[in-house]
């Protein structure tokens, strides 16, 4: 059931995914989208980020927006404003088990901290094709959008830092890239007694990717933790995305809305779906529950 409205409403709270919401391809921004977030703020409505990515890792253009705070590294942190209501890294001797089993099976790997984004050897070559992709479709998503390169700073994996410079102490979310398609549901099998061990929102061109968190630690964890800091009632919140990653944060808002183009399984969950990311799905899903007007 769509819980829409088209009339202004009483203020409520915003939880926004960034890659495949506000982004598409990880570096292009609908200008409606942040008209949308704007207005909707300037409203009265509170809008909180709520990514997997590491706070140092998200696009400087998406921080530009403006936000109330976010809830980054998929419910590991969080933040309203400057102050931090939530930090859950993950136990020194986790990380540690994580480093060895993507050291024994071959697979290239990101540590992430709230500070930082660190990259195990070799992953910027593994990830060329990856990178030659995106820019090529970064290109045409800028014509279809007849927008110049203002909203567009390529961010690559030559800002990251290497593994062995990490503090394995605030560690808090680990993605890792495979060329074999079975790697995911092996690292499920292999470690889903300790983690959460779920597929992940990069587009590679082949093989297999995933984000691994401790149990216990996810978007919906953190969004609760937000709303108990801000001793606001779920039912006045809408959380909005597009990948798997996405669900706990859906299975816990009042109402949740799946871009034009999400994973199909999210959208199945979704009270409401939206067009897709440069089709103004953030703009228009805002008009439809009446926090901006058309």
């Amino acid at each position: 059931m769509e819980h829409v409205t088209n009339s202004a409403s009483a203020s409520r709270i915003v939880f926004i995914d960034v890659d495949g919401t506000i982004l598409e391809h990880g570096s292009v921004i609908a200008p409606s989208t942040v008209a949308a977030i704007r207005s909707a703020r300037a409203a009265g409505h509170r809008v909180y980020l709520c990514t997997g990515r590491a706070a140092a890792d998200i696009h400087p253009d998406v921080r530009a927006i403006d936000v109330d705070g976010a809830i980054t590294n998929g419910g590991a942190y969080a933040r309203d404003g400057a102050e931090v209501v939530l930090s859950r890294p993950m136990p020194r001797d986790a990380t540690e088990r994580l480093i060895a089993y993507f050291e024994q099976h071959g697979l290239h790997y990101f540590l992430q901290s709230h500070d930082a984004v660190y990259a195990s050897e070799g992953i910027a070559a593994f990830a060329e094709e990856f990178l030659r992709r995106r820019r090529a479709q970064r290109e045409a998503d800028l014509r279809k959008l007849g927008t110049i390169d203002d909203l567009s700073t390529e961010v690559l994996t030559a800002a990251y830092l290497p593994v062995a410079d990490a503090d394995l102490d605030v560690i808090a979310k680990a993605v890792f890239l495979s060329p074999a398609s079975d790697s995911l549901d092996r690292a499920q099998a292999d470690l889903g007694d300790q983690f959460l061990v779920i597929p992940g929102s990069m587009p590679m061109p082949g093989g297999s990717n995933g984000e691994i968190s401790m149990h216990g630690t996810d978007k919906g964890t953190g969004i609760l933790a937000m709303l108990e800091h801000l001793g606001a009632d779920a039912a006045d919140t809408i959380g909005i995305g597009d990948s798997w990653n996405d669900r706990e944060m859906f299975d816990v808002v009042g109402t949740s809305v799946a871009m034009g183009q999400a994973d199909p399984a999210l959208r199945e969950r979704a009270d409401l779906v939206t067009t897709a990311v440069l089709d103004d799905g953030v703009w228009n899903a805002f008009v439809r529950l009446g926090l901006i007007e058309r």
